[in-house]
């Protein structure tokens, strides 16, 4: 899907509906991330390239104990890097002009 969207250059970052807009970051190892907003939402790819480098990274990645694959969309099952993750999403949300959000 992906590539269907961003074309040739892989250059797809988000789409809107009319029910909300999806922000995609795919990492240089194929580790995605994806977040849902609402549609007035300006681009997140920074924040999803912030939870890749400063808590997927810290928490995941350099954890021995973390396994390295998450076969079949489980996720990452890590208390760390969920409560560090939700700090960071409750902070950029309330960073955003109050009619962005709903």
């Amino acid at each position: 899907m992906v590539r269907k969207l961003g074309g040739e250059d892989d250059s797809f970052l988000s789409y809107r509906t009319s029910q909300y807009k999806l922000h995609y970051y795919e990492t240089p190892t194929n580790t995605k991330f994806v977040m849902l907003t609402d549609v007035k939402t300006t681009s997140m790819r920074h924040a999803l390239q912030q939870i890749y480098v400063n808590i997927y990274v810290e928490y995941v990645v350099k954890n021995p104990l973390s396994p390295a694959e998450h076969p079949g969309g489980i996720g990452v099952n890590n208390e760390l890097f969920e409560a560090s993750l939700d700090v960071f999403v409750e902070r950029v949300l309330n960073a955003q002009p109050s009619d962005s959000r709903t």
